[in-house]
């Protein structure tokens, strides 16, 4: 792990710690999983679509084929 410094404003630094605190975790590992999720939902912005894959399930074994003749207009071959 490397160490760094990060300065931050009163009211940030209060609000980080407390709810670091409502958690129960450390202020560190508030912000370790503030960055986390950060560059997450960044990298997920580069395809949006991305954050509802396996969100849904129809239980329809074939649900591929239609969607494959919804967005392509074709079934599996």
């Amino acid at each position: 792990m490397i160490r760094t410094q990060v300065s931050l404003g009163e009211r940030e630094y209060r609000d980080a710690k407390a709810e670091a605190a409502r958690q129960g975790i450390s202020l560190a590992e508030f912000l370790r999983r503030a960055v986390g999720a950060a560059l997450l939902e960044r990298r997920s912005s580069r395809r949006p679509w991305m954050r509802h894959a396996g969100s849904l399930a129809s239980g329809d074994p074939q649900a591929s084929v239609s969607v494959d003749e919804v967005v392509y207009g074709r079934g599996r071959p």
